[in-house]
């Protein structure tokens, strides 16, 4: 099952403008109680640390070795997303494959983030 605080690789081809496009790691961020639902996952996406050189309160940084992803990451809390659950299905696999999961203490990061972006309480 997708959960939050789950991080997968997915396509996010084809895009438009300034969206993140590729493939890349996005992190969940809606309620369980949403993922199990045939609905839309809320995600936002990650992009390579390497490619950030300034921290933003929008912006998220965990380490490969929190995350277990191959890279150091940031995830760009205001690039939000509703995906498709067929779209974190691998296509090599045709298997749902977790990349990694977010620290409790960095998901707490995100979610400050996320009321910074969407102006909440």
């Amino acid at each position: 099952m997708i959960s939050r605080g789950g991080i997968y690789f997915v396509s996010l081809s084809p895009a438009q403008g300034r969206e993140q496009a590729g493939y890349r790691p996005v992190l969940v961020v809606s309620s369980d109680a949403i993922n199990r639902q045939p609905l839309v996952v809320a995600v936002v996406v990650g992009t390579d640390a390497r490619h950030v050189t300034q921290d933003y309160p929008t912006n998220v940084r965990a380490t490969a070795a929190e995350t277990g992803l191959p890279k150091d990451t940031v995830f760009l809390c205001f690039q939000l997303r509703s995906l498709d659950p067929a779209r974190f299905v691998n296509p090599k696999t045709r298997r749902l494959d977790l990349a990694g999961r977010m620290p409790a203490a960095r998901m707490a990061e995100v979610e400050n983030a996320l009321r910074l972006t969407l102006e909440l309480r």
